[in-house]
């Protein structure tokens, strides 16, 4: 496979190519093995390209955005691994946001609040990108991004880019239509509300600074690793059974919030999915409760690698 990268590179020399790259080096956790080929696109165009020349040549495709609530684990990842970070533009219109799927979260609510613009706000501090988001439906602090969203841009498995309307995205928590038909997003709308910036900015900094008391912030992390069970807070449920501050190589159960896995000792992909089964296991033998995993778990083990 590794000998079709010249083809690759002489066919898109204006993309930025790498081979046998370590996803480490982009992973929100430091964690994470090698991509075959590597590309950041930096247009709609140019992504759409390197999708069809992938299919086109029966290579193996994963697209990435800011690889914040995600683990990749320690074998890699085979084929070509997009990463849109590059693809970040930002467009604010009236009481609209057209952004690019590479672009942070982080970055879109500043453009809002700059723009006057209010229904973002929940989403001050959630490190992930805009693709991300709309695959997931990213949330907090009682938001969720279906309740802004009005439009996505999407390329289907069979090469055609196509428009879908907010009400066609079947968003329930943690889930969008991305997740069922396999599409790539390539650009999100969001229709919100004129605001006053103070206010706005007020009610960020208020949020932001709720996150850094409650969040270990001063760690590389998945980010929150389980979805929240019905009737119940995750958290909570780690905690009361005993596992904050449980360690597995050099991945640690938050002391200062359960719901979070820190690498605090250069600690493995291996190790955090292994946390992660421990907890869950744990957890189920106290209060009969199964955890989901909210973080996306990609890649191969490092045994399966060759």
């Amino acid at each position: 496979m590794l000998n079709k990268v010249l083809t690759i590179q002489q066919k898109f020399p204006q993309i930025d190519i790498k081979l046998n790259e370590p996803l480490s080096h982009y992973t929100y956790t430091k964690t994470g093995g090698p991509a075959d080929y590597l590309a950041f696109p930096k247009t709609i165009a140019e992504t759409t390209d390197l999708v069809n020349y992938a299919r086109e040549q029966q290579l193996p495709l994963t697209i990435l955005g800011n690889a914040s609530n995600l683990i990749v684990k320690d074998g890699g990842i085979r084929g070509l691994v997009l990463i849109l970070t590059k693809m970040h533009q930002i467009q604010v219109t009236g009481k609209e946001i057209i952004v690019q799927a590479g672009a942070k979260i982080i970055d879109t609510t500043i453009a809002a609040w700059q723009g006057g613009l209010t229904g973002l706000e929940f989403a001050a501090g959630i490190p992930g990108s805009i693709g991300g988001a709309m695959f997931m439906n990213a949330g907090a602090y009682d938001g969720e991004m279906s309740e802004v969203v009005s439009a996505m841009t999407l390329l289907l498995p069979d090469g055609q880019v196509e428009k879908f309307s907010g009400r066609d995205l079947h968003f329930s928590y943690r889930h969008s239509l991305v997740q069922e038909n396999q599409g790539i997003v390539l650009e999100a709308q969001f229709r919100l509300k004129k605001g006053d910036p103070v206010k706005i900015k007020a009610r960020m900094d208020e949020l932001n600074a709720l996150r850094a008391s409650k969040q270990p912030l001063e760690y590389p992390s998945c980010g929150s690793v389980f979805k929240r069970p019905t009737g119940y807070f995750t958290g909570k449920l780690i905690h009361e059974a005993g596992l904050q501050g449980k360690q597995i190589g050099g991945i640690q159960v938050s002391t200062k919030h359960a719901g979070f896995m820190v690498n605090v000792a250069r600690g493995t992909a291996t190790d955090y999915i292994d946390l992660i089964h421990f907890v869950q296991k744990t957890v189920f033998e106290k209060s009969g409760v199964r955890l989901e995993p909210e973080v996306r778990i990609i890649g191969e083990d490092p045994e399966s690698k060759n």
